[in-house]
């Protein structure tokens, strides 16, 4: 099943979210428009605008008001797309150019700077001073997070707890505030707040682990890009740490670091992790904050929704590509 089927009830409302967002990326500038919308018609899951809407399902739902947090935290996972691909130089997303391969480095961190504006702009709408808080503190540990990235690139000597604070920060805060705003911008009480927000954090990291389990395991058609990509970066994620003694290991993130990788080592890097037990326990603690996840949604009240959210978690973690 994909996961559109999952939230097919919601389609009128997230084909609002798709004209607001074309709409918030119109610009004056030819050049910053093109590079805006190439990476809107890119496509992606939605996967916060969605936790936004079923998170604001518990409560009194409006979509007039829950779109102008909606598209702001997905402005903001876009925006911070086009830096990834800045700093990681990555030339592909999805299978298609990324922003910065179509044109430059400046034009895509002149995007990138746009599309934040884009999202603060919008919030503007939303008289809740909470909101605002919670939004600009999630921007804030993004921006950490990005540069912790950047300082952690091929450094050999860090640990699973520096890789759980990473993700953190890179994947889980975006999901949890998407699932806390949704649900505070529809009125829910501050108790089932609580367990939305943790939920979202819950998945958020599991949904980040299987991304990076997925780099590995799956082929450069069904990623888009090449499998390793993020090794090859000097991203060291999950797998990876759980085999960096390994001595091809050890000497790919060496060579990579010098940009000296040929394709005969990235196959036999893939060899070495895709025949590992690295996958089975990476699959393990993927799972593990799964079950934190759906343990939150079996505290929230009778409602529709909980097996909405039930779904799209199993979903995510138990995706193939």
């Amino acid at each position: 099943m994909k996961l559109k089927l999952l939230y097919a009830d919601l389609k009128s409302d997230i084909d609002i979210i798709e004209e607001e967002l074309e709409t918030a990326l119109n610009s004056s500038s030819h050049l910053i428009n093109d590079a805006s919308l190439h990476l809107l018609q890119a496509g992606g899951k939605r996967i916060r605008p969605v936790f936004v809407l079923i998170s604001a399902k518990f409560g009194n739902y409006n979509i007039n008001q829950i779109k102008n947090i909606a598209v702001p935290l997905e402005l903001i996972h876009m925006a911070s797309l086009v830096h990834d691909d800045v700093i990681d130089d990555s030339d592909l997303r999805r299978g298609r150019h990324t922003v910065k391969a179509q044109w430059n480095n400046r034009v895509a961190m002149y995007t990138g700077d746009f599309i934040f504006a884009r999202a603060l702009e919008y919030v503007t709408s939303i008289e809740n001073k909470k909101v605002h808080q919670i939004l600009a503190k999630t921007m804030v540990e993004i921006c950490n997070g990005e540069v912790i990235q950047i300082e952690d690139k091929f450094r050999a000597n860090q640990n699973i707890k520096d890789y759980f604070r990473r993700i953190k920060r890179k994947t889980a805060l975006l999901i949890e505030s998407s699932c806390e705003l949704g649900a505070v911008v529809g009125g829910v009480d501050d108790k089932n707040v609580r367990h939305i927000k943790r939920f979202g954090y819950f998945v958020g990291m599991s949904y980040q682990i299987v991304d990076d389990i997925l780099d590995f395991t799956a082929t450069d058609k069904e990623l888009g890009k090449p499998a390793g990509s993020d090794l090859l970066q000097g991203n060291i994620t999950l797998p990876i740490l759980l085999l960096k003694d390994h001595p091809v290991i050890q000497n790919f993130i060496e060579k990579a670091s010098k940009g000296d990788v040929f394709e005969a080592d990235r196959m036999e890097m893939l060899k070495v992790v895709r025949n590992s037990d690295a996958i089975k326990q990476a699959i393990t603690i993927s799972n593990q904050y799964l079950k934190k996840a759906l343990k939150e949604v079996d505290a929230l009240p009778n409602h529709p929704m909980k097996r909405k959210l039930r779904d799209v978690a199993l979903f995510i973690g138990k995706r193939k590509f």
